[in-house]
């Protein structure tokens, strides 16, 4: 009797298992590894699969040779031609694409895109007008010889379309060492890009703020150009800007003349995304025009995880802010150290 129930409990697991590999996706590269899970997307050369054993993976489209899904699927074709249907590979390597109006020979290569049949094209999702926002929080603290505490929040929120993007951003940092204040800042700002060719773009953009340790009362740089995408794709961007701007800075110390000046507008900035991870680097320099030594340089480079919850991210990065003509007594160069808690999330 136990013979005959150990049988029947392996009979039973294989079958779990074979009705288990007949309800997954399979995906093969051309190095001979058989991915199983759910396409859940195929876009921008990338193709989403959900594994139970390894999470999301994100696969390059050109490193794929075969496809075969269970359940049907919406496709787009580089052609433009769409049908849902379920997806295999035969024998001579093309995919075929099989709906109940018919089937498509094409290759895996010439998938645009791919999306759930109760979903929308990614194409479409992307020309959708949507919030993205991003709250973020630094707190760190050290004792022993010296004691330093540092806090800091900042906050955005981002209006994003092929054709254009709106951010508005707020920060604020403050750092203590041994019970005197050593950092003081807080800034907050507008900008605007408009993409009036696929990669040429025209921005505005105003940022205010104060840094009560540089003895800066109120700081306000409104700029206005034009920028160009060097690189553009959705995991890499290489922007940058030139443009015309108007620089004012009032000072505390009693008669440190303000900076009252027409200035120029020199921006480049990079982000470099990977499913793990992500790269970022900023830099804006600003310099006075009746005094070009009179310049402020502002730069911010990060390295980025996501958490276990991917809404959830940790960021590690160094923020550099140099000014060319100081009050007296007072530094060019303030450099930060940061490690961020950042939450952000799309509406």
């Amino acid at each position: 009797m136990t013979n005959a129930i150990k049988t029947l409990f392996a009979v039973s697991s294989l079958a779990l298992l074979g009705a288990a590999s007949l309800c997954a996706d399979t995906v093969q590269t051309k190095d001979g590894a058989k991915l199983i899970g759910k396409v859940t997307k195929i876009d921008a050369g990338n193709i989403y699969l959900d594994t139970t054993y390894a999470g999301p993976l994100v696969i390059k489209q050109k490193e794929v040779i075969a496809i075969q899904t269970d359940a049907p699927i919406a496709v787009r074709l580089a052609t433009g031609a769409q049908l849902a249907g379920t997806l295999t590979t035969d024998a001579a390597g093309a995919l075929v694409v099989t709906g109940p109006e018919g089937a498509i020979t094409t290759t895996v290569t010439k998938v645009a895109a791919a999306w759930p049949t109760t979903g929308k094209d990614p194409e479409l999702v992307a020309l959708e007008r949507h919030w993205a926002y991003e709250a973020s929080v630094d707190i760190e603290g050290t004792t022993g010889n010296k004691d330093q505490l540092g806090t800091g929040a900042s906050f955005s929120a981002k209006l994003v379309t092929p054709e254009d993007t709106l951010q508005y951003y707020t920060a604020y940092n403050r750092q203590e060492t041994s019970g005197v204040k050593s950092a003081d800042q807080f800034k907050a700002g507008i900008d605007y890009a408009d993409n009036y060719a696929p990669r040429s773009s025209w921005f505005l953009r105003d940022e205010g703020g104060y840094d009560r340790i540089m003895d800066i009362t109120f700081d306000d740089t409104a700029a206005a150009g034009v920028g160009y995408d060097f690189i553009k794709t959705s995991e890499d961007t290489l922007t940058g800007r030139v443009g015309l701007a108007y620089r004012y800075t009032g000072y505390g110390t009693v008669g440190e003349p303000a900076v009252n000046s027409a200035a120029g507008d020199f921006e480049i900035e990079h982000d470099l995304k990977h499913h793990t991870w992500e790269m970022g680097n900023k830099l804006a320099v600003v310099p006075a025009l009746n005094n070009l030594s009179d310049v402020i340089v502002t730069q911010d480079s990060f390295f980025q995880i996501p958490l276990l919850n991917p809404k959830w991210k940790l960021r590690i990065g160094v923020a550099n802010d140099y000014n060319g003509q100081p009050s007296p007594g007072f530094q060019r160069l303030d450099t930060t150290y940061y490690t961020r808690l950042i939450l952000d999330w799309i509406q």
